[in-house]
């Protein structure tokens, strides 16, 4: 079929041929670099990413299908990316953050970064407006709480994200004593920074050895009334098998880390008033630069931003705002 010259390829296969050249050219480089020299928008630096994009693209191609089924060519389908956005927005139970997703997924694809004036302008992301883990949601008729109230609980006391429990095996288990031999044996950079993140939760004396996005490791607290069953069960795990043979994929995980979050932030945050007053502003003004300030719909709040530094190396991440907006609840 290859040297059929009417032999034509589908859009799927032209958005799976762009995004795994990207890929190919991204992962295992520097994103740092490339956005020092620019070459940023050709790359995809990592496996997830990669889904993710692919995913979305082939429902904009998907949607071509049946809208437009004349155009079978990928740069010619590039002027209906506003209609279909548009039509996306439109639907029921499609929040903010899906639209941003679809947008960069295909943004990604034809080379439009954010910045540019023909980005897709998306609703605002509100947490009031977030579609799912704050009310009961239709998968939550087919997940039995009683049935998988291990799974829950281990969630709420450690924090992992999906992917992170489904490759979670026997072995990543380490004791806050044991953290200075485990970088005694391979000293560098890498671990020592691990550790170093580790002793900031001084009232866990249990963590897991997370490798999340990007590849990235991390230390994870367990934290709860539950962290000694949790604690158990990873224990009693052989080294190299699942820890979690099966996930519930009805499991609402973003909502778990969110609690996670929450229950660490409250363990160590600070009473506001109590935090110092260590700069002065231009105006002459004192100011708490350990204090955040809330945004948007939270404007007011006020949280101790060391408290949510702590919390957010447990996520894995490295921006106290992506915590602030997307996981701390009821402060």
């Amino acid at each position: 079929m290859a040297n059929n010259k009417n032999y034509k390829k589908s859009l799927n296969q032209q958005i799976e041929n762009k995004l795994s050249t990207m890929l190919h050219n991204g992962v295992g480089t520097s994103k740092k670099e490339a956005k020092a020299d620019g070459t940023i928008k050709d790359k995809i630096f990592s496996y997830n990413t990669y889904n993710t994009y692919l995913k979305q693209c082939k429902h904009f191609s998907s949607w071509m299908k049946i809208n437009h089924p004349e155009v079978t060519n990928l740069k010619k389908a590039k002027r209906f990316i506003f209609d279909y956005l548009k039509a996306q927005e439109k639907k029921e139970n499609i929040s903010a953050w899906t639209i941003h997703t679809k947008a960069k997924a295909l943004g990604k694809l034809y080379g439009i970064t954010q910045e540019s004036k023909s980005f897709y302008l998306c609703p605002k992301r509100e947490r009031k407006n977030i579609k799912r883990s704050r009310t009961d949601a239709i998968r939550d008729k087919h997940f039995s709480k009683t049935n998988n109230d291990e799974l829950i609980k281990f969630c709420k006391g450690t924090g992992l994200r999906r992917t992170e429990l489904t490759e979670l095996r026997g072995g990543c288990l380490i004791s806050k004593s044991q953290l200075q031999p485990w970088l005694n044996k391979n000293p560098n950079p890498t671990r020592a920074k691990l550790v170093s993140d580790a002793l900031r939760f001084k009232h866990s004396d249990y963590f897991i050895l997370v490798k999340g996005k990007g590849g990235k490791y991390r230390f994870a607290p367990i934290i709860g009334e539950n962290r000694d069953n949790i604690v158990d069960r990873i224990a009693h795990t052989p080294k190299g098998a699942k820890v979690w043979q099966y996930v519930n994929t009805n499991a609402d995980i973003h909502s778990y880390r969110s609690d996670y979050a929450t229950t660490l932030y409250k363990d160590y945050a600070r009473p506001i008033e109590s935090i110092p007053y260590d700069r002065v502003d231009t105006l002459g003004r004192k100011r708490q630069s350990e204090v955040y300030h809330c945004r948007k719909d939270e404007k007011g709040k006020k949280l101790d931003r060391v408290a949510m530094v702590t919390a957010s190396k447990a996520l894995g991440h490295n921006r106290v705002e992506v915590i602030a907006n997307n996981y701390l609840r009821g402060l």
